[in-house]
């Protein structure tokens, strides 16, 4: 029996559509995944992403904005999209479970990720989010919130772009700990947990940024003692010259190794990358074991060890 923190990527929810019974939908298909580490006796600590479903809240708050009724800020977003995905989440869990035979109490935990009040990527944001504007609209907005940053998005018009802090701390991780020893199923840290950074008060304040998911679920499991850290993504393995006639998967692969890979820039900025980085860290901390594969090969993954495993 293994302690395993396993975070969802984005098609583990967001499959069709963006409504609310399509995302149910592929969510309902996930959770009957996830309960093959249950059955098999495992105590399960889940991390979802939330990237696209945090653009369209935006998105719907922009279009109903008005001066009496403003857009939240983006860490309350980031609060409403955990909570709403976290509901989604051990409802389909707990349907599943129950068709099983297994009883257990799944619940989520709106997790706060302290970030450094001065990290590098606040004076540096890169993460886009919301709508697409036109060069006008941007200037006009920016000069309406003086704290916002548009830049142009590969010719398709410009938006907002917000930091992407490196985690420090998930806040509520003894809660999860507590549920873990208690036999429940934690569902925390979604999107990373909601960014706050400590002021000279003491205060948590919440941040206009968003926690690489990947990231916060290593710092969870981290933080837990976790035996393991499952990625779940769109590949099976992880790949070196990807998409290309020398192209390679990695399945053992030690640390020192895969560093030399990144060394050699054969990993995407954008998606594969801060996955690895992720792992590294977890790895490294604890001396458990991370993987890197895909939703679909969840079983394989439990019964032979397919995908990515990364050790020390």
């Amino acid at each position: 029996m293994k302690k395993i923190v396993v975070a969802l990527g984005g098609n583990a929810i967001l499959s069709k559509d963006a409504s609310a019974d399509s995302q149910q939908a592929a969510i309902l298909k996930t959770a009957k995944v996830l309960a093959e580490f249950i059955k098999k006796g495992h105590k399960l600590v889940i991390v979802h992403g939330n990237g696209p479903q945090v653009g369209n809240l935006l998105l719907q708050q922009v279009a109903g904005s008005t001066e009496k009724n403003p857009v939240m800020p983006l860490d309350t977003i980031g609060a409403m999209t955990e909570g709403s995905i976290g509901y989604w989440l051990q409802k389909s869990l707990r349907q599943v479970l129950q068709a099983e035979n297994i009883d257990k109490t799944v619940a989520t935990v709106v997790t706060e990720t302290e970030v450094l009040p001065d990290d590098p990527a606040f004076s540096n944001p890169t993460k886009p989010i919301g709508p697409f504007y036109t060069r006008e609209e941007a200037l006009k907005e920016e000069k309406s919130n003086p704290t916002y940053t548009f830049v142009e998005d590969s010719g398709r018009g410009y938006r907002r772009v917000v930091a992407s802090p490196i985690p420090t701390k998930i806040i509520e991780y003894p809660v999860v700990s507590m549920m873990l020893e208690n036999d429940m199923i934690p569902i925390a840290a979604g999107g990373g947990g909601i960014p706050v950074s400590q002021s000279s008060d003491g205060k948590y304040i919440g941040k206009e940024a968003v926690v690489d998911k990947d990231y916060g679920a290593s710092k969870l499991a981290t933080s837990i003692h976790a035996d393991e850290l499952i990625i779940l993504t769109a590949v099976d393995y992880v790949y070196v010259n990807f998409n290309k006639p020398n192209q390679k998967a990695l399945t053992q692969i030690k640390v020192d190794e895969l560093k030399k890979y990144i060394a050699e820039n054969q990993f995407a900025a954008g998606s594969m990358l801060p996955k690895i980085n992720a792992a590294i860290e977890f790895v490294e901390q604890t001396g458990g074991t991370a993987v890197i594969t895909s939703l679909d090969k969840v079983n394989e993954l439990l019964d032979k060890g397919i995908g990515t495993k990364i050790t020390a």
